[in-house]
């Protein structure tokens, strides 16, 4: 479904936020008061009923509504609503500081990484709970042998350029999202680089890796993701700026 947006397009210059949005109100507050003055905050709603995307769009938050469920549908549907040169991702429920994202974003327009990602840091008890954090390590380690890449996370937040990103062609509209991502950028000969990030205890309840069975899912979704074959010419495609 076509992303339906509120508010006007900011300048090319700026950059984009994507903040994927299920049933978040309590957090909302939190997260769009930290996002950079001058970055456009754009929260995807995917399918919310406790009044979300009302209270983003009071916040001054873009709205892009994605009705198909999903974590993959809704970073997607933000991307491509998304016309900043550089679009950054960030959960939206109070667990990760879109603030953080600035050091990615310079990173990034200095030309020394194409793609950047947040190594989650538990700040807390109950901030990532252990059979999510075992599942995000196997991934890791199966990452490694697929890749090459020596990633420690496979985290929701990142930072890349936009035209690259759109270029990758991702397909997976679930929770496999992010890897395909990082899989398909590897496969690219992309420049990929990782920094820690506190990671606090998340406003209200996870709808992936909350419980075993959300984590099971997400681990299935991923690994399905890792068996793809690389795209032939993959490595044309670079998220560089020329």
């Amino acid at each position: 479904m076509k992303a339906v947006t509120n508010s006007p397009s900011p300048a090319r210059s700026g950059v984009d936020v994507v903040l994927p949005c299920l049933d978040e109100a309590g957090a909302l507050p939190w997260v769009l008061e930290r996002v950079p003055a001058g970055w456009r905050a754009l929260v995807v709603d995917n399918g919310s009923t406790d009044g979300s995307a009302e209270i983003a769009r009071s916040l001054g938050a873009t709205v892009v509504r994605e009705e198909r469920r999903g974590f993959g549908a809704a970073c997607h549907a933000g991307l491509l609503a998304a016309t900043a040169d550089v679009v950054c991702f960030c959960d939206c429920d109070a667990s990760l500081d879109p603030a953080l994202l600035v050091p990615f974003v310079e990173e990034i327009r200095a030309g020394r990484a194409d793609l950047v990602l947040g190594r989650r840091r538990p700040q807390g008890r109950g901030a990532w709970p252990a059979h999510a954090r075992a599942g995000n390590l196997a991934l890791s380690l199966l990452l490694r042998r697929r890749t090459g890449l020596a990633l420690r996370d496979l985290g929701p937040v990142r930072a890349a350029r936009r035209e690259a990103l759109l270029g990758l062609g991702l397909t997976d509209r679930r929770s496999g999202y992010p890897l395909q991502m990082v899989v398909r950028a590897a496969d690219a000969g992309w420049r990929v680089t990782e920094h820690d990030v506190p990671y606090l205890p998340r406003t209200g309840d996870s709808k992936v890796t909350g419980t075993w069975r959300g984590t099971w899912q997400a681990v299935r979704d991923m690994s399905r993701v890792l068996r793809e074959t690389p795209a032939a010419g993959a490595a044309a495609t670079t998220g560089r700026q020329r």
